[in-house]
């Protein structure tokens, strides 16, 4: 119910009872309306994160969907978002805050609590606007117990490789050039090319051709396998374990973030990991630094409640009951990870080293999108044995990133920590 309508309740039933009328009615205030959430997990991992919520003692209705953006941007149109959103995508939030809907978080939690590149993701300005909820390493390569790779790179039938997503098809292989761009290029290149720093035409540059041409190189080399990898969604089959486990012959090797495990099921417990670096085409490269993801926090409302429940979230205990009841990871180093010695291993590389954000997370909505077109291109025109055009690809999403505005106030400035 709306302010105006139950301050109308309200003054209904006060002229019933100076009337005499014997009516009772029972009116929710807005300060008892739950708390509404938007965010991206589903099934399993949308259960735990609602018992999570229950222990808050704050009243929530929580709504997890693959087609977020599609569902926020109607929401947000009809004049009914969402109290909190959480999504991976910085550059989106950016857009919405500097639309001035979204409502800092400053004194809701302490950026201290959280290493870099977390906390640097606020604004330029006095005002923070998300904050990490759930963080995600990438820049890792998964393979089953007992068949560790080589060190060099594979073959394309050894990639289990997925493009397909209910909500953005492609991204699978934008973290592909990401970390090959990181890894041959190292993190100060990486972190201009995300925020289309300097002037530069980077789309165009050497670093994302070359590492784009790299990419294109593996997928050219079976028609078939590249054919699969664009048919095939990110998680395997809906009733299936994940990728790594899905029975396919030959499929050993899946670049994907710690957050495959969910994917995999009960075969998580035979899954191991190695850094990606040796393994990506052309090989050879020493771990220059870690790509890392998260999920992040923002207000669209104002209510006390909805703050509350963020400062709650976002709290260290918080975090540590989010890490307990559903083995996630937090960008807060003081949350310990729950599970064995992989798990313990993700935790440890979360916290180390230089660590870049996800480039295409940070990339404004427009630039991301074109981004995951050019991905889907290239895989369909390796998969029909055409040449996939590569300059011609890369200066349409240059096109992209000139027509954007000078800059988002609320976007991050730094994507890479220095150490």
């Amino acid at each position: 119910m709306t302010r105006r309508f139950n301050v109308l309740v309200f003054l209904v039933v006060m002229l019933l009872i100076a009337a005499g009328g014997m009516v009772v009615v029972w009116a929710q205030h807005d300060d008892e309306e739950p708390v509404t959430i938007l965010g991206t997990w589903t099934a399993k991992q949308a259960e735990q994160f609602e018992t999570v919520l229950r222990d808050f003692g704050i009243p929530f209705r929580y709504q997890g969907t693959a087609a977020q953006r599609e569902v926020l941007l109607s929401k947000v149109q009809s004049g009914e978002p969402p109290d909190i959103v959480i999504m991976p995508g910085i550059g989106e939030l950016a857009e919405y805050a500097d639309q001035k809907l979204l409502k800092p978080l400053n004194g809701l939690y302490d950026p201290q609590e959280y290493g870099a590149p977390w906390k640097s993701t606020g604004s330029s300005s006095e005002h923070v606007y998300w904050v990490p909820v759930k963080a995600d390493l990438k820049s890792i390569v998964w393979y089953r117990r007992g068949h560790e790779p080589p060190g060099a790179p594979a073959p394309l039938r050894s990639w289990c490789i997925g493009m397909g997503d209910d909500g953005a098809s492609g991204w699978p292989g934008t973290d592909w050039i990401e970390d090959l761009v990181l890894q041959q290029h190292g993190p100060d290149v990486y972190e201009k090319w995300a925020l289309g720093a300097d002037g530069t035409q980077w789309w165009r540059s050497g670093p994302v051709r070359t590492a784009w041409e790299a990419w294109a190189g593996l997928l050219r080399q079976d028609r078939e396998a590249a054919r699969d990898a664009l048919l095939t969604d990110h998680r395997g089959a809906p009733d299936g374990n994940g990728l790594l486990f899905d029975g396919r012959d030959g499929c050993a090797l899946e670049h994907q973030g710690s957050f495959a495990t969910s994917f995999y099921k009960d075969d998580a417990r035979h899954a191991r990991l190695t850094d990606s670096a040796p393994l990506l085409p052309g090989g050879g490269s020493r771990v220059r630094a870690r790509e890392v993801t998260g999920d992040f926090a923002a207000l669209f409302s104002d209510r006390p409640q909805a703050r509350a429940l963020i400062r709650r979230l976002a709290s260290e205990e918080g975090q540590q009951k989010w890490a307990d009841r559903a083995d996630v990871f937090s960008a807060n180093p003081r949350v310990k990870p729950r599970g064995g010695a992989v798990e313990r291993e993700i935790a440890r590389r979360l916290g180390a080293g230089p660590r870049c954000l996800d480039a295409s997370d940070v990339m404004a909505p427009a630039v991301r999108d074109a981004f995951y077109e050019a991905v889907l291109l290239t895989i369909a025109r390796a998969a029909a044995g055409q040449d996939p055009d590569i300059p011609d690809l890369l200066r349409d999403v240059q096109r992209v990133q000139d027509a954007q505005s000078a800059g988002s106030r609320a976007a991050p400035k730094t994507v890479c920590s220095t150490r």
